[in-house]
């Protein structure tokens, strides 16, 4: 016998009608919900079938919507953070009450304003509610999903300094989607960062290894013969930023080179070459300076 679920979207029928609504269930069962008068269609009778929304009102109690949100139980989204109480966060999802995400279900304290990748499921108590933390809920590649050098798009879900950043990746074909039905294990290994990710922030790059258990080997650069482009052009970004002069060269520290310029000692060393043999530079024992 079917059941009103929550937080999903349900076609369910008109079983009765009220001053302040209809009452929606499945035909020859009692259990019933509310239907809102100001979102019951017109010319809804006894029998007509509608498809609603199941969640809870501010007063716990089920209820209809003919809204449909982001995002459904069992399901991924970035959602924004629209505040935060003494008891948690609120996202904002579409409906009028917004998602709440508990503290101890934050990967990372969130604050308003911020946008963040969550799951979707229901508490103990049935009620709805979201989850930064994503790696019990996300699920390899199967075969033929990706390959090495596709692209991808990503959320950083956890960082850890002896392993990287940990990415969700969007399936193939959902890249540019708002909301997902599952999402994959990635990682942008510790060589590859060269920043410090936030949690929740969207990333994007090529997959470097697909790996047998169905997780992903990531990189947010390009590969070294169109990488060298990129990063010349971010030396000669920052050497506009410092009036013409960068005022360090080769022999600078692996970190400055990582915090100035978002890139490694010997991805710099190859863009200076790169940019000297284009005669765009002149580079000394403590200083760059731009030619044109």
């Amino acid at each position: 016998m079917e059941k009103i679920r929550t937080g999903i979207v349900q076609e369910l029928t008109v079983l009765r009608k009220a001053d302040f609504g209809v009452y929606l269930g499945f035909e020859g069962t009692e259990q019933s919900v509310l239907l809102p008068k100001k979102q019951v269609p017109e010319k809804a009778e006894i029998g007509t079938k509608i498809q609603v929304f199941i969640y809870r009102d501010s007063e716990d109690r089920l209820i209809a919507t003919t809204r449909e949100p982001i995002v459904q139980v069992g399901e991924f989204a970035w959602l924004t953070v629209k505040g935060v109480t003494r008891v948690g966060a609120f996202l904002d999802w579409g409906l009028e009450k917004d998602l709440f995400l508990p503290f101890k279900e934050q990967e990372k304290p969130v604050k308003g304003g911020d946008v963040v990748c969550v799951y979707v499921y229901l508490d103990k108590s049935q009620r709805l509610c979201a989850t930064t933390k994503l790696y019990d809920h996300l699920t390899p590649c199967e075969k033929g999903d990706f390959k090495e050098e596709d692209s991808f798009t990503g959320f950083v879900y956890r960082t850890q300094r002896d392993f990287g950043a940990f990415v969700a990746v969007a399936p193939a074909a959902e890249q540019d989607n708002t909301a997902w039905k599952k999402l994959h294990f990635g990682l942008i290994p510790k060589a590859q960062v060269f920043k410090n990710y936030n949690i929740g922030e969207k990333v994007t790059g090529r997959i470097v290894r697909v790996r047998e258990d169905g997780k992903l080997d990531l990189s947010v650069r390009a590969r070294d013969y169109a990488q060298l482009d990129i990063d010349g052009e971010a030396i000669l970004k920052k050497i506009d930023e410092y009036d013409g002069v960068l005022p360090f060269s080769e022999s600078a520290s692996p970190e400055m080179i990582r915090r100035e310029l978002e890139m490694s000692k010997n991805g710099f060393k190859k863009a200076l070459g790169h940019l000297l043999k284009a005669g765009r530079i002149e580079i000394g024992e403590t200083e760059v300076r731009r030619i044109q």
